[in-house]
């Protein structure tokens, strides 16, 4: 199965390093379950989160900072875990 979600997060400065590093982090989830689950666990440890869909999945989703949340919050019996997913109709299946 794809990857059709992606988290973002911020990472925590460790230390000095010799070069400048991403102030954040991406990692990808193949169902909504999945990543609204790490986006609870990275929320719940106090850092900023946003999440959404991989192109070229539709609907496309963003769940901004301020958003998550609720998102997280939702029930798990209103996910789609990646089955209502669709690819863009202009590049077929």
């Amino acid at each position: 199965m794809p990857q059709t979600w992606y988290v973002t997060f911020e990472v925590h400065k460790r230390g000095t390093l010799p070069k400048r590093r991403s102030p954040r982090e991406t990692r990808t989830f193949e169902s909504e379950a999945a990543a609204r689950t790490f986006a609870r666990e990275k929320f719940n440890e106090g850092l900023i989160v946003f999440a959404g869909t991989l192109n070229p999945f539709l609907p496309r989703q963003l769940i901004p900072s301020g958003d998550i949340p609720s998102w997280i919050a939702q029930d798990q019996g209103e996910e789609v875990d990646g089955q209502g997913d669709k690819r863009d109709p202009e590049k077929g299946p």
